[in-house]
């Protein structure tokens, strides 16, 4: 840049302006700028350093993410809320989690059934209220709150649907992204939940070329939808999945923009013959190979390269067996502490299930706010103090 000369009035002149700016010396005789209005911490935070900050999560699963295909749309949200089985969330229900230790709470949201199927694809504005007094809960106490898209079929992960899906996928978390504009580093957007070819042979054994593709692709646009909204958005913490969150072979595919506010997010329930097979064992046996690999991957893949990870969904389900909940608590404490010894947090997923012959993953009484199994939450918790 090219400076022009000035005349003696105007250079007296700047040197008053610096001083009346408060440049010179403080009282400790070293020099001190004024640097203009300080940047707040959203802007400045990077995705790694927010990671730093949580201890572990908690899901409010089988909720907001609850699917009716042959329900008016506009029917009121707690009808939706409690579809599959689970109470209205309470306030007190999400401080008892928070008060437990949990300082990261993800909130999986389905929108398929609260946007209109053409035109703009608009979210019904009584579906979007209920989601943030639900945030709300959590974010005004302080804790993370991860909130996604879950379960929709307004997506594909094929070549021929690819267009489409991200038409959709932009207008929907434009409109979320708008309405939480303000919230700051403590809101993060997941942009997809385990997207898969679904039905498939390929659904869950880690995808297929066309599948990576349509997932790395999707998931740009949704970083870039967010970036180009207003408020904080610009700068807030994004989680993407590679294809189906998968932490076996997906995770080898997934493309992180250049943005150093960006979490990849896998779901890791292992090993699966105790922790997600509902035929499976009931006991653990100390069976540690699985989770030493996954995280071994994840430090090589990610980690190592600067790129924070959050596994997002992790659990072991009750078995009606002897010692199943001793075992469940050693199992978590291992598994939490051979995360967070690469920096990795956990998010349990809890579907509210205790009883009956399907994924019984609850862990607290969402009525009475009682903790079903607490030697399995002591294990939680004993595996972030080992490190």
């Amino acid at each position: 840049m090219v400076m022009k000369r000035t005349g003696i009035v105007s250079v007296i002149a700047a040197a008053i302006l610096l001083l009346l700016a408060g440049c010179g010396k403080n009282e400790n005789g070293s020099k001190e700028q004024n640097m203009g209005e300080e940047k707040s911490k959203i802007e400045t935070i990077t995705a790694s350093e927010l990671v730093s900050e949580m201890k572990i999560g908690w899901n409010l699963g089988n909720t907001m993410e609850s699917l009716n295909s042959s329900a008016i749309k506009k029917m009121p949200a707690v009808n939706w809320e409690t579809a599959w089985g689970n109470p209205v969330t309470s306030k007190e229900l999400i401080d008892a989690v928070i008060d437990k230790g949990f300082n990261v709470i993800r909130i999986p949201v389905s929108w398929n059934d609260h946007i209109l199927i053409s035109g703009n694809w608009q979210i019904e504005e009584g579906w979007m209220n209920r989601v943030q007094e639900i945030v709300d809960y959590a974010y005004d106490q302080g804790a993370y709150v991860i909130l996604n898209t879950h379960h929709e079929s307004w997506y594909g992960t094929y070549y021929d649907k690819e267009e489409h899906s991200a038409e959709v996928l932009a207008a929907i978390w434009s409109q979320i992204a708008e309405r939480f504009k303000d919230y700051d580093e403590h809101l993060i957007f997941e942009g997809l939940n385990e997207p898969r070819k679904i039905g498939t042979d390929v659904e869950w054994n880690g995808g297929d070329q066309e599948g990576w593709d349509v997932v790395n692709h999707l998931n740009a646009v949704f970083v870039q939808t967010i970036r180009e909204s207003g408020g904080n958005n610009p700068y807030r913490i994004l989680m993407i999945p590679g294809y189906a969150a998968n932490c076996w072979e997906a995770i080898k595919h997934i493309e992180v923009p250049d943005d150093n506010k960006i979490i990849v997010s896998v779901h890791a329930y292992e090993p699966y013959d105790f922790a997600l097979n509902v035929q499976g064992r009931g006991t653990w046996d100390q069976d540690t190979a699985n989770i030493d690999t996954i995280m071994s991957s994840l430090d090589t893949l990610f980690i190592s390269k600067g790129i924070p990870v959050i596994i997002g969904e992790f659990g072991a389900m009750y078995k009606n067996v002897e010692r199943n909940e001793q075992e469940r608590a050693a199992w978590a404490e291992y598994y939490v502490s051979a995360a967070a010894k690469i920096g990795v947090p956990c998010i349990w997923w809890d579907n509210g299930a205790f009883e009956g012959d399907g994924e019984l993953f609850g862990l607290i009484d969402r009525e009475t706010c009682e903790w079903k199994y607490p030697l399995v939450v002591e294990g939680l918790m004993k595996g972030l103090q080992a490190n």
